[in-house]
């Protein structure tokens, strides 16, 4: 069994982020403020139903809310499409068909991308060091 405290401190940083009092998630749940403060302090965890709630509230998955992954988003994203020809999904198959050499040089380039975004002056400086 997963330790309630931890669905419970999920629940309250999911809540918290969104800028969500108890009283007003405990409305949204129909359920009273002291039940959801139960919840949160690992008293005792949601049931079933309302666990799917919470998590399609907070658009996570119930494994996340659970503690089982740290992957927070619902498994339909994996099918937005990133370019014309590319999904989530079809983007992580081909990363997790390759070697960890490739993956290390593709995560050192993202970063790259990720550190340089909007920055022209960093773009024409990786291009000058560029030979040819």
């Amino acid at each position: 069994m997963h330790n309630l405290r931890n669905v419970g401190t999920t629940i309250t940083e999911l809540r918290t982020e969104r800028g969500i009092k108890q009283k007003k998630l405990s409305a949204i749940l129909s359920m009273s403020p002291s039940n959801l403060s139960n919840y949160e302090n690992g008293v005792y965890g949601p049931d079933i139903n309302t666990l799917c709630k919470i998590a399609d509230l907070f658009q996570v998955t119930t494994d996340y809310l659970l503690g089982r992954t740290d992957y927070r988003y619902p498994p339909g994203d994996l099918y937005k499409i990133v370019t014309s020809e590319y999904t989530i999904c079809s983007i992580v198959n081909i990363l997790l068909s390759l070697d960890s050499g490739s993956l290390e040089a593709i995560v050192h380039y993202a970063r790259y991308l990720k550190d340089t975004q909007g920055s022209e002056k960093a773009f024409i400086s990786h291009f000058d060091r560029c030979p040819g």
